[in-house]
């Protein structure tokens, strides 16, 4: 889903891409990651994973050659993981408690370590539970070691439901463009709206979550019930908002009932003042429909995961995390990226930091080991044509897997 650039490093699927003069050049062939491969596609194994949880599998088409295809995977039990015998992922090792991390490699707005290292930072600043440092369990190091989604699964606590996500698009502007924009010279229809659709500005979407998360984190401050919480949360939200008219089960206030954490004793044990609404992102296709037009699964479907007018909520009970269908031979294209955000107070979005992985850590295997990136918002949203969403959940604030600041490429 990246928009490739020959100056720009970007982290990939089992390799890197970088200029020369970049410190996270590799030796490896080129790639890009979590975007269209460059050159043909090499041969996969039908157990490879591409990214985070999802199987990749090579399809043989006498018209358009291979092409990738995910297939979903259930999320592995938090307590007693089941791998298939081909499996080549593995879970981190353990890293001691007191040893302090290597600074990051920084480039081009991103930071970028080992999974290692990730967890030795984890431990000195993210693993506070009441002020207290924790070392990473073997159950934390599971979820982590699946990429991208490990990172916002470890730092979240379940696994990442985005039920409450909020998008970027512009129904008027999208309409506006279509009538005044012209398609470029031998682009199809379908490409020309797929295309349109995409040029939206990312960080609308984030500060439509920013500022729900806002006014959320006010209405649980002194509720120490649900019922106060959302009584609280309707006198915060003004006449106008649209969200206010929500019906009572909406995602938008069942947020907090549905948060596993909220119901644990050593969480909120059912107080709304003990936890706090933070923040991530997925970034995903948006033409998933297998039944649906191909040009739609290979230039995007400007009718799916649209924000609903007014709140900005966008349905995310369709997305399957299904890759971009490729429109070219040789193509490749990964089906999601997850951004973890937290509860970060910077004012100025380019200088929020967003953690991610480039891919399920199999050090033993030709993908290798999981690589964990902080990158600026400008970096992390860029080049992601079709679609951005930003989603609300909730942890305990004891957790300080949120923090109010990330220092990049700490220490």
């Amino acid at each position: 889903m990246h928009n490739t650039s020959e100056t720009s490093p970007f982290a990939t699927v089992g390799w890197s891409y970088a200029p020369q003069d970049s410190p996270l050049r590799s030796a490896r062939p080129p790639a890009v990651a979590m975007g269209k491969r460059r050159g043909p596609t090499p041969k996969r194994t039908a157990s490879r994973r591409m990214t985070s949880r999802h199987q990749r599998t090579e399809r043989k088409s006498s018209d358009s050659g291979p092409t990738w295809q995910a297939s979903e995977e259930l999320p592995p039990s938090a307590t007693a993981p089941s791998r298939a015998p081909s499996d080549d992922r593995e879970t981190p090792p353990a890293e001691p408690l007191d040893r302090m991390p290597e600074a990051y490699r920084a480039y081009g707005g991103r930071a970028t370590t080992v999974v290692n290292n990730y967890i030795r930072k984890w431990q000195q600043v993210y693993s506070h539970r009441d002020g207290k440092k924790q070392q990473m369990t073997e159950e934390q190091r599971e979820k982590l070691s699946y990429g991208c989604v490990g990172v916002t699964w470890v730092n979240s606590g379940p696994y990442p439901t985005n039920r409450l996500a909020f998008g970027p698009f512009d129904e008027n502007k999208y309409k506006n463009d279509l009538k005044n924009t012209s398609p470029r010279p031998d682009e199809t229809r379908a490409e020309f709206e797929g295309r349109i659709k995409g040029s939206f500005d990312e960080g609308k979407g984030f500060k439509r979550a920013r500022d729900v998360a806002s006014v959320m984190n006010k209405a649980r401050e002194n509720a120490h019930d649900e019922g106060t919480y959302i009584n609280n949360l309707k006198t915060e939200l003004t006449n106008n908002n649209a969200l206010r008219r929500e019906d009572s089960r909406s995602n938008f206030y069942s947020a907090l009932r549905n948060t596993p954490s909220f119901k644990e004793r050593d969480g909120g044990n059912y107080d709304p003042s003990k936890m706090k609404a933070v923040i991530y992102s997925k970034h995903f296709w948006s033409g998933q429909d297998q039944r649906g037009s191909s040009d739609k699964r290979k230039y995007g479907d400007p009718e799916a995961f649209r924000p609903v007018p007014g709140t900005g909520l966008v349905d995310m009970s369709k997305d399957r995390s299904i890759p971009r269908s490729p429109a070219k031979p040789g193509e490749g294209w990964v089906n999601f990226d997850y951004g973890w955000f937290g509860a970060q107070t910077e004012a100025d979005r380019d200088k929020t930091t967003w953690t991610h992985g480039d891919h399920y850590h199999a050090p033993n295997s030709d993908l290798g080991p999981m690589h964990v990136h902080e990158s600026k918002f400008r970096k992390w949203s860029a080049g992601y044509a079709d679609f951005g969403a930003y989603v609300i959940t909730f942890i305990p604030k004891s957790w300080n897997t949120a923090p109010a600041k990330v220092e990049q490429g700490w220490p």
